[in-house]
């Protein structure tokens, strides 16, 4: 039966885009850039143009240069060959009726000499964050990293840039800035993985300042209202020694502030995946959006696992103005029509999420081919 009572399934307008609802499909790491110079491929517009019916696609983690690499068969978007590859997918996407971010990312000192001919990975401090590296050997443990020097920090925060100007060339509608699950921007701003004594490091401003060296470094290529950034500061599990502290809630609230001022796309918040009671932010534990809400005043994003009830009530109480949706996109393409028409969602094969095939990435059937809905 459908039902037209549903905050998600409501136009919101993005800056001067204009999404058809408030569901937006997360970025996931899906492993299907099967070639040595990581390009996208056919099959990756098929998928995306699969789920061309949601408010706004966030592509996959994107590599901003080689030396940003941490993952196999993940896309870059640094090369004219993998601008070209990412032509296919936009296009796919925006002949569905569809609208795309590219969401830009470095993974830092969790990368491994494996997937960077040998080298070291480099990030704020030559501290190992103690996590672990896909490479295609399987798992490997990350190693002590060598130290960005500032001459670097500037080259990166240009390759930002220079990966933001490529995302206009490749047709994306926008771009995401990758500042979350231990990758680099996270990296610089934990104390535990950052302890330089330059102006990168030390107090909370500095450990913060490539945030909006790399924010303003964007919007000279991108207006500002294309241009959205995501967070998840709470983050436990899978980042090493990365976790919450006593400066993370103040670290955040000066982010916050200053973000204020950028007049971005959105910003975009993934919750807790575990019980904060006992660490520095178990303030956080009750209301968690409500928190970012009141010190951000643009767009807010929301992502904790979020399923129909849920999204649409977080939505309707105001608290947040999009949701974002991953696991259930997976094997739901029509994710949008199953929330229109209140259908049940299909379960993933966790097996298949990064097995590099057509198989459990494009075979997911819709409910117009499973019968439940006419076309």
């Amino acid at each position: 039966m459908k039902n037209t009572a549903q905050p998600l399934l409501e136009e919101y307008q993005l800056g001067d885009l204009t999404l058809k609802n408030r569901v937006v499909m997360a970025s996931m790491t899906r492993g299907r850039a099967t070639n040595a110079v990581l390009v996208p491929t056919p099959l990756m517009a098929e998928y995306y143009a699969q789920r061309a019916s949601a408010g706004l696609i966030l592509s996959e983690g994107t590599w901003v240069n080689r030396q940003s690499i941490g993952f196999i068969n993940v896309p870059g978007i640094y090369t004219p060959q993998q601008v070209e590859g990412w032509k296919l997918v936009t296009r796919a996407v925006h002949d569905k009726g569809g609208l795309i971010f590219s969401q830009l990312g470095h993974i830092g000192t969790a990368s491994h000499p494996d997937h960077l001919g040998g080298e070291l990975p480099a990030g704020p401090s030559a501290i190992n964050p103690q996590t672990k590296s896909f490479t295609s050997e399987g798992f490997k443990d990350t190693l002590t990293p060598r130290e960005l020097t500032i001459r670097e920090i500037k080259q990166t925060v240009q390759d930002y840039k220079q990966a933001a100007n490529n995302a206009t060339k490749a047709g994306f509608d926008g771009v995401e800035v990758h500042a979350h699950s231990g990758m680099l921007i996270q990296q610089f701003l934990s104390a535990a993985t950052n302890q330089r004594r330059d102006e990168y490091g030390g107090s909370i401003e500095n450990r913060a300042r490539i945030v909006f060296e790399i924010l303003e470094a964007i919007i000279k290529v991108w207006d500002s209202t294309r241009v959205g950034i995501k967070f998840n500061p709470v983050a436990i599990s899978n980042v090493g020694i990365m976790r919450p502290d006593e400066e993370t809630i103040p670290m955040y609230q000066y982010i916050l502030k200053k973000l204020n001022d950028y007049n971005l796309a959105y910003l975009q918040v993934e919750g807790p995946a575990e019980d904060l009671s006992g660490t520095p932010v178990q303030v956080l534990q009750v209301n968690y959006f409500s928190h970012f809400r009141k010190h951000y005043r643009g767009t807010l994003m929301a992502n904790l696992g979020f399923m129909q009830q849920t999204a649409n009530a977080i939505l309707q109480e105001g608290t947040v103005d999009l949701v974002s949706f991953g696991v259930p996109f997976i094997a739901n393409p029509d994710l949008v029509e199953r929330f229109k028409y209140n259908l049940r969602l299909s379960h993933s094969n966790r097996e298949t999420y990064y097995t590099g095939g057509e198989y459990g990435y494009t075979d997911y059937s819709s409910a117009v081919q499973e019968g439940v809905i006419g076309q």
